[in-house]
C-alpha cells in the first residue's frame, strides 16, 4: 500500500513512516519543505503527483500556549484547519481515505467521565482546540472514508515532550511542583503508529480514541513514575533522596496562556469493538521509551 504521511519530522509522523516501512508498505513522508499544507496549490500538486492510496495526516501546530498569541492565531487556523481541509479536498478528488490525528481538546475538559469517540458536544477551551475541531469538521464534511483519531499526552523519540522536560528540569532542581488535577493517559507514538497502520489496513472508518492503556493518571503521577523509572536505571539525581516532587492544583501552579482541560480521559472501547488491538500500558511504554533516551544530551 502506498501512503502519504504528513509531519514526518514530528514525533508521530516519524514513527508512522517507520512502521509502514517495517510492514513493507510504500511510505512517502513529507513535511513543510516538501508540502506546505497552508499552500492549497502545493497540497493539490504534491498529493496528485504522489497519487497515494491514502493519507495519514500527522502535521499540526501543537504549541498550545503560543497558539493564544494574537500574531499566531491566523497561522494556527491556517495549518490545523485550512491545511487539513486542503488535504481532505485532494483526498476527495482522488477518492482515497484520510486519517486525521486530533485531540481531546475539542471537548470542554470538564467532569470526570471519559469522552466517547462519537459524541458531538464539542466545546474547545482554547485556540488550539478550536483549530483541531475545525480540521475534524472539514474531514467529516468532505469525506465518507476517514479515520479521526483523538490522542492525548503524546511522547515520542523524535521531538520534545513532557518526559524530556521533566528529566531536564529534574536534573537541575531539588524540588518540583506538578499539577495533580488534570487527568488523562499518555500516548507513546511508537505504539500508536502500530495501531494507526492497523487501521489504515482496514475499512473500519470513523471516530476513535487512542492512548496507551494502564489507567487514568494526573501529570503529577506521571512525573513521579518518570523519575522512579529513571532512578531505577541508575540516574540517582531523580531518586527521592535528591528530588522532591510536590502536587499542586492548576490554580496554584499559575495561569498559562491557554486554558487546559481538567478531564482528558478518553474512552477507547471502540477500538476492541472494531477488532483493533489496544496499546500496551503507559507504564510499559514509558519503560521502553526511557531506555532510549540519551540522558547526557538532556542537560
Amino acid at each position: 500500500m502506498k501512503l502519504l504521511v504528513t509531519g514526518v519530522n514530528g514525533q508521530l509522523g516519524h514513527d508512522v513512516v517507520n512502521e509502514l516501512k517495517r510492514r513493507g508498505h510504500n511510505a512517502i513522508g513529507v513535511d513543510i519543505e516538501e508540502m506546505d499544507i497552508t499552500d492549497d496549490t502545493c497540497v493539490w500538486k504534491v498529493i496528485h503527483e504522489t497519487a497515494p492510496e491514502g493519507v495519514i495526516h500527522c502535521a499540526a501546530w501543537t504549541a498550545v500556549d503560543a497558539a493564544e498569541d494574537e500574531e499566531n492565531r491566523e497561522k494556527v487556523m491556517a495549518i490545523n484547519a485550512g491545511g487539513t481541509r486542503s488535504i481532505a479536498l485532494a483526498c476527495k478528488d482522488l477518492d482515497i481515505p484520510m486519517m486525521y490525528l486530533s485531540t481531546d481538546y475539542v471537548f470542554d475538559g470538564q467532569g470526570n467521565t471519559p469522552w466517547e469517540p462519537d459524541q458531538k458536544n464539542y466545546a474547545p477551551l482554547n485556540v488550539y482546540g478550536e483549530s483541531k475541531l475545525a480540521g475534524e469538521q472539514a474531514v467529516a464534511e468532505l469525506l465518507s472514508r476517514f479515520f479521526i483519531v483523538r490522542i492525548a499526552w503524546v511522547f515520542g523519540v523524535n521531538g520534545n515532550n513532557f518526559i524530556k522536560t521533566m528529566l531536564k528540569v529534574g536534573a537541575s532542581h531539588d524540588t518540583l511542583t506538578v499539577v495533580n488535577d488534570q487527568i488523562g493517559t499518555p500516548t507513546y507514538t511508537y505504539d500508536l503508529a502500530r495501531l494507526l497502520v492497523d487501521m489504515m489496513e482496514t475499512k473500519e472508518y470513523g471516530y476513535y480514541h487512542a492512548t496507551n492503556e494502564g489507567g487514568y493518571i494526573s501529570w503529577y503521577e506521571f512525573a513521579c513514575e518518570i523519575f522512579r523509572q529513571a532512578a531505577a536505571l541508575g540516574h540517582t539525581c531523580y531518586d527521592s533522596e535528591h528530588l522532591t516532587v510536590k502536587p499542586v492544583t492548576t490554580e496554584e501552579y499559575g495561569i498559562s496562556k491557554a486554558v487546559r482541560p481538567f478531564n482528558s480521559r478518553l474512552d477507547k472501547n471502540k477500538l476492541t469493538e472494531h477488532g483493533f488491538t489496544p496499546l500496551p500500558t503507559w507504564q510499559d511504554a514509558l519503560q521502553r521509551y526511557i531506555q532510549k533516551i540519551d540522558f547526557d544530551k538532556l542537560v
